[in-house]
């Protein structure tokens, strides 16, 4: 088995999930006492949370290259940036990095078009949502991605910083995001796509009527399917 370096903490709400299923994905496929060999670096998600909000990505993709030539100083040999928001600095997380990085968005597409569908609802940050850097890397892999509007949007963003990053879950933000899931349907979409690693603290496929692909457990899938091959 490969090892796994997981690069969190943004959140880390997030971070807990992907452990908790990688743990469960292995015990899963091998049985036993097996677990993952993973190596796992959280950061402190206020700082990160900070340049996002003022702009300041160079710096924020700093920290992100080094974390990840840390991971692979020690012993990783495959990368994954458990955050789908941070993904917007890929390029510049992997300058002078060795090991492969596991891109989620590649990682969700592949899983959509391996289920005959098209046109994902996408519901995250509004940063995932409304610049190119995921929505574009859909479209490169034939994907139409459809994205709620303007004021849904903002709820979504709103939910996840104020509530899901903090592990906080309430009955009205379930039932907001079920709303908006459900408009994302009637707009035409034929999935949905959890884009947000927090996201499915709210959805899955119990309260949506389309098929959903959950960021996170996609993720953990392909990082495992690496990590045996």
């Amino acid at each position: 088995m490969k090892t796994i370096g997981i690069l969190g903490g943004m959140s880390a709400a997030s971070t807990q999930l992907y452990y908790a299923e990688l743990c469960r994905l292995t015990r899963d496929r091998l049985g036993g006492l097996h677990s993952p060999q993973l190596l796992i670096r959280s950061l402190d998600f206020a700082e990160i949370e900070v340049l996002q909000a003022k702009g300041y990505w160079e710096r924020a993709g700093d920290i992100l290259n080094e974390e990840a030539k840390a991971l692979e100083r020690g012993g990783a040999d495959i990368l994954v940036l458990a955050t789908n928001t941070m993904h917007k600095l890929a390029d510049q997380m992997m300058s002078g990095v060795g090991i492969p990085l596991l891109h989620i968005a590649d990682a969700t597409a592949q899983a959509i078009r391996d289920a005959g569908l098209r046109r994902p609802g996408l519901m995250a940050t509004a940063f995932t949502m409304e610049q190119d850097f995921y929505t574009g890397r859909l479209r490169d892999a034939g994907l139409e991605p459809v994205l709620p509007n303007e004021s849904d949007r903002a709820e979504t963003h709103r939910i996840i910083y104020e509530e899901l990053c903090k592990d906080i879950t309430t009955p009205s933000s379930e039932a907001e995001y079920v709303r908006i899931a459900s408009r994302l349907g009637d707009e035409g979409a034929d999935c949905l796509i959890l884009g947000c690693t927090e996201v499915g603290m709210l959805l899955n496929q119990t309260n949506v009527s389309v098929p959903v692909f959950d960021t996170t457990l996609v993720h953990c899938e392909a990082a495992l399917d690496q990590a045996f091959h």
